[in-house]
């Protein structure tokens, strides 16, 4: 069983930038691939980023590409969301999850997830 903890969230103005963190325990952190989803009120659960148990393949959404960059330190259990040129459609509850696939945006693909992280960008 792993837990995870999400941090990082915050308001900030558009252009802004924020980095997210996940920190995980209980399991072993680096058989898992790891993804950050995002959650905005009256929508879906989406997938951000994924990136593989090693790190060496990252899988972005079309609306954040070149401006959001997952990665993970494997040493540290700990897996990262840094976020630039942040917009207010960015507003939304991050959640970091653990799965087996990362090839996967599906939530239902993924078996643990953080509490989530509160991100609000103003306009």
């Amino acid at each position: 069983q792993v837990q995870l903890v999400d941090s990082g969230g915050g308001l900030v103005q558009a252009g802004g930038s924020l980095r997210l963190s996940c920190a995980a325990s209980g399991g072993t952190f680096r058989n898992y691939a790891m993804g950050w989803f995002r959650q905005a009120p009256g929508k879906e659960r989406e997938s951000v980023a994924r990136i593989t148990r090693s790190g060496g393949n990252t899988f972005y959404a079309d609306s954040v590409k070149g401006r959001f960059t997952i990665s993970r330190d494997n040493a540290k259990n700990s897996v990262y969301l840094q976020m630039n040129n942040l917009e207010p459609e960015d507003t939304a509850v991050y959640y970091c999850a653990a799965g087996s696939s990362p090839y996967i945006g599906r939530p239902s693909a993924y078996d643990y997830w953080g509490q989530g992280t509160q991100v609000t960008v103003s306009s």
